[in-house]
C-alpha cells in the first residue's frame, strides 16, 4: 500500500509536466500514476499531467510542453517512453530548455539501471526532489528507412544493428505493446535462428576497427539493453564517449552459448568480441543492409552514422 506523500522543505516550485505511459508494465502504470502525481506535487510543487495515447505520442507531448513553458518533464513509464521524450526534444532543438526526470515504471528499466535510479516510487521521487540536474549524453543516428531514404533520429541508451536489430523487429511484432525482458528475449532467440550476417566496415572516429561479417554491433551510451543484457558493462552516460561493442560472426550455437555471458557482461572478455570507444561510429555494409534499432525500437537499416552528443540533456534524480 502506498504511504502518504512526503514533503521536502526548501524545494523551489517549478512548472513540471508528468508524461505518463499508462500501458507500461502491462498497464500497471495506468493504475498507479495518480498516486505518483500527488507525491510529485507534495515533493516538487505544481504538476501538469499528460497521458500518451499511442506510439511516439510522448515526442509530441514533450515538444508541446516545453513550448508552453514547462521547465521540467518527469516520465512515468519505461525506457521506451523516455527515449521518445528525448527524441522529441532533441529533434526539435528544445532539450536545452528543460530538465528531465524518470519514474521507472517500465518493465525493462535498462537506462534507469545505468543512471542508478531507484525502482521504488518513494525513493525515485526523493531522488528527483533532492537531486540537481546532471548533464547526460545522447546519441544522434543517421540511417536509411525501408524506402532507402535518409533519416535522423535520437536516442539515449543503445543503438545497434545486426542480430539485435532483427531481435527488436521480431519483438515489436509480437509483444502487443509490451516492452521488457521476455519479448526481447523471444525476439533474440528467433533472430538467432534466422539471422544471416553480412560484411560491414565499422569505423570509430575515422579508424577502421572491423571489416567483415558481424553478428551485432552496439553503440552504447548506457550499459544495458534488451531488458537486462549488460551489453556494454563499462559504458557511462556522462563521459562524452560511446562504448562500441562488436560481436564477430558466430554460428547460432555459438551465439546461444554466449547469451548468459551477455546478461552478466562478461562477454567482453571473449575473443569474438571487441570493444572500442569514441564519439562517432560509421557502419557501411558491403552487401545487403542489416537491420537497426534505437533504444529497443526498430528504426531502419545500414548504412548508419552514430554520433554522441555530449551533455545534450539535463537529467535529475540519477545517482552521482
Amino acid at each position: 500500500m502506498d504511504s502518504a506523500p512526503q514533503r521536502y522543505p526548501g524545494v523551489v516550485p517549478r512548472r513540471t509536466l508528468l508524461i505518463v505511459n499508462p500501458r507500461s508494465r502491462g498497464g500497471a502504470t495506468g493504475r498507479r500514476w495518480k498516486s505518483a502525481r500527488e507525491r510529485l506535487r507534495a515533493a516538487m510543487g505544481p504538476v501538469d499531467v499528460e497521458c500518451t495515447r499511442g506510439p511516439r505520442d510522448a515526442e509530441r507531448l514533450a515538444r508541446e510542453g516545453v513550448r508552453a513553458g514547462v521547465e521540467r518533464i518527469v516520465v512515468a513509464g519505461g525506457d521506451g517512453t523516455l527515449s521518445e521524450v528525448v527524441a522529441g526534444l532533441l529533434g526539435a532543438d528544445l532539450a536545452r530548455y528543460v530538465e528531465i526526470g524518470l519514474l521507472p515504471f517500465g518493465t525493462g528499466g535498462d537506462f534507469s539501471r545505468t543512471l542508478g535510479i531507484p525502482r521504488s516510487l518513494d525513493a525515485a521521487i526523493a531522488h528527483l526532489a533532492a537531486g540537481r540536474a546532471r548533464p547526460i549524453d545522447a546519441v544522434c543516428v543517421r540511417f536509411r528507412n525501408a524506402c532507402g531514404e535518409q533519416r535522423i533520429s535520437h536516442g539515449i541508451n543503445v543503438a545497434s544493428f545486426g542480430l539485435s536489430g532483427l531481435a527488436a523487429t521480431f519483438a515489436n511484432r509480437t509483444r502487443g505493446g509490451k516492452r521488457g525482458p521476455l519479448p526481447f528475449l523471444r525476439g533474440a532467440l528467433r533472430a538467432i535462428a534466422s539471422y544471416r550476417s553480412a560484411p560491414v566496415a565499422i569505423r570509430v572516429d575515422g579508424s577502421l576497427v572491423h571489416e567483415g561479417p558481424v553478428a551485432l554491433c552496439a553503440a552504447a551510451n548506457g550499459s544495458f539493453f534488451g531488458g537486462g543484457m549488460k551489453i556494454a558493462p563499462d559504458a557511462s552516460a556522462h563521459d562524452g564517449l560511446l562504448d562500441v561493442v562488436v560481436v564477430s560472426d558466430l554460428s547460432a550455437a555459438g551465439l546461444l552459448l554466449r547469451m548468459p555471458a551477455i546478461y552478466r557482461g562478461t562477454h567482453v572478455r571473449d575473443c569474438a568480441v571487441s570493444v572500442h570507444r569514441g564519439r562517432v561510429v560509421e557502419a557501411e555494409p558491403s552487401a545487403r543492409n542489416l537491420p537497426l534499432e534505437i533504444d529497443g525500437e526498430p528504426a531502419g537499416a545500414l548504412p548508419a552514422r552514430f554520433e554522441l552528443l555530449p551533455g545534450a540533456l539535463a537529467m535529475i534524480g540519477c545517482a552521482e
